[in-house]
């Protein structure tokens, strides 16, 4: 698995949405003796770790949107590489705080197409039908007709934005009968159960683009590209405060800190901005600091960091400070958008 997954990496190197390999080294102290280790880029939260925190309530659209367009750019790209990456889940998918986008690991199993070498790819839960026949049969000593192809990943693909979306891992769901009799009914249904809470029209988009990628027959699924130009896609989100607290960026985003007054005021607004420069540079040099006095992000204060890292540590330490009589809430903030001087109101 090593060679294979060291080589593509390489051939992958350098989109934005898969992960970096930077090199390979020998660890001499394992337990085994000698093992090759690649050395890849540092992530952050995985969307396993995201489905766990959003338990039952589903994850926001902006992040269900981000995740599927940077998932489905990786796609797009390993696939016209001529690459199936064939494990593609939850855990797998990780979030860059540096790059802001959502990143493919794991490319153990990941294999040219016309040539696949393994026949257990893909994991339960998360494995397209074509993969599971292959499976069953060559734990039966036989040849599957039916070669695995790239449509695989984007049945896997359409499983985790189910789950995203409704909340729930549906590992039980898929493997039912009556999954296998009429899934679209039970999209559906999931679908009918959550649009409460999520306006109809995305959602329904939402819920067509998933059913794109499901079709039990692969050569109707969708592919990465067609699945790129769903109009889910040209809708506008904001993000939720979960979304900005869990994933992190290198500019954070302090709340409940000046009152009106202090705004108002020149001399009292200079000295606040002096203090909390001050408290901000512990962590780490700051790039730029924000503090808008009118809407949108009145009062808020926007401290830029030069990496993640500083802004991590930063948000760990001030969330629950005390300032000027208040309790600081911390949250980070997408840095496309503060670039752009671009600061969402809808965000509670």
């Amino acid at each position: 698995g090593f060679r294979k997954e060291r080589a593509a990496l390489e051939h992958l190197r350098g989109h934005r949405n898969i992960v970096t390999l930077y090199g390979v080294f020998t660890n001499h102290y394992s337990t085994n003796g000698p093992s090759r280790c690649l050395l890849l880029e540092l992530l952050d939260i995985s969307v396993s770790e995201l489905l766990l925190h959003s338990s039952n309530q589903g994850c926001s659209m902006w992040m269900i949107q981000h995740c599927a367009r940077d998932v489905l750019e990786a796609l797009a790209f390993l696939h016209h590489k001529g690459y199936v990456h064939a494990d593609l889940k939850p855990r797998n998918i990780l979030w860059s705080a540096e790059e802001e986008c959502f990143k493919l690991i794991d490319f153990g199993l990941s294999f040219k197409e016309g040539n696949q070498d393994v026949k257990y790819i893909q994991t339960d839960g998360y494995r397209a039908p074509e993969a599971e026949l292959q499976n069953c049969l060559a734990q039966a000593g036989l040849q599957s007709e039916t070669e695995c192809t790239s449509a695989v990943d984007l049945w896997s693909l359409g499983i985790v934005l189910l789950e995203m979306f409704s909340g729930m891992k549906l590992k039980h769901t898929v493997q039912s009968q009556e999954w296998k009799t009429n899934s679209s009914a039970i999209i559906d249904r999931i679908f009918a159960s959550e649009g409460v809470v999520n306006s109809a029209i995305p959602a329904y988009h939402l819920r067509d683009l998933i059913k794109s990628m499901l079709h039990c027959d692969q050569g109707k699924r969708a592919s990465a590209e067609k699945a790129l130009c769903s109009p889910f896609f040209s809708i506008p989100f904001a993000p939720h405060i979960e979304d900005l607290v869990m994933l992190p960026t290198p500019v954070l985003r302090l709340l409940n800190v000046l009152s009106d007054a202090s705004l108002q005021c020149e001399e009292e607004y200079e000295d606040i901005l002096e203090d909390i420069r001050e408290e901000c540079q512990k962590y780490g040099p700051v790039v730029s600091l924000l503090i808008p006095k009118e809407n949108p992000g009145k009062g808020q204060v926007f401290v830029e960091y030069a990496n993640a890292g500083d802004s991590k540590a930063a948000q760990k330490m001030l969330t629950g400070k005390i300032f000027d009589g208040k309790f600081v809430v911390a949250t980070f903030y997408p840095l496309s958008a503060y670039k752009r001087g671009y600061l969402y109101q809808n965000l509670l």
